[in-house]
C-alpha cells in the first residue's frame, strides 16, 4: 500500500513539473519574441548606427579619384537597402576640402558585406577620402 502511494505521489509530482516547464517555455519564446520585436524597432529607427563604411581612393588615368568601398551591416535583424553615404576629401595636412553624397543602391542583409565604386573630379589637393553612413531605408519585414 505503501509502495503505491509513494508510485501515485511521484507520478504526481511528474505531471505537475511537466505542466510548469510546458508554461515557461511559452513564456521565455514571447519574451525572446519580445525582445527581437524591440530590437528590430531599434535597428530600423537609426541604421547610421548599425552601418559601417571603409574604403580606399586612388587616381585614375583621367585624373579622376576613384573610390572603392565596402558597406557592412552590423545590425542583427534588419535589412537596409539604398545606404546613403558622405564622402570628405581631405589634404595632406588634414584639412577639409570638400564633401559629397553618394547613395549605394542595394539590398544589405544582417552581416553581409557590399561593395561599391564611384568615380569624382575630387578637389584639386585631394590625399585621402573618408566614408560616413548617413543613414538607410529599412525594410520591413
Amino acid at each position: 500500500m505503501k509502495k503505491y502511494f509513494l508510485l501515485i505521489l511521484a507520478s504526481a509530482f511528474i505531471c505537475a513539473c511537466g505542466t510548469n516547464t510546458e508554461t515557461k517555455t511559452k513564456v521565455d519564446k514571447e519574451s525572446y519574441v519580445n525582445t527581437k520585436e524591440e530590437l528590430l524597432k531599434k535597428e530600423q529607427k537609426s541604421p547610421q548606427y548599425f552601418l559601417e563604411a571603409k574604403g580606399k581612393n586612388k587616381k585614375n588615368l583621367l585624373g579622376q579619384t576613384v573610390v572603392k568601398g565596402t558597406i557592412h551591416n552590423n545590425a542583427a535583424i534588419a535589412v537596409y537597402k539604398d545606404v546613403n553615404v558622405k564622402l570628405s576629401f581631405y589634404s595632406k595636412t588634414g584639412a577639409l576640402l570638400e564633401t559629397d553624397k553618394e547613395t549605394v543602391y542595394e539590398t544589405i542583409e544582417p552581416g553581409e558585406f557590399k561593395d561599391f565604386k564611384t568615380k569624382y573630379f575630387a578637389p584639386k589637393g585631394t590625399d585621402s577620402v573618408s566614408l560616413e553612413v548617413l543613414g538607410a531605408t529599412a525594410l520591413l519585414k
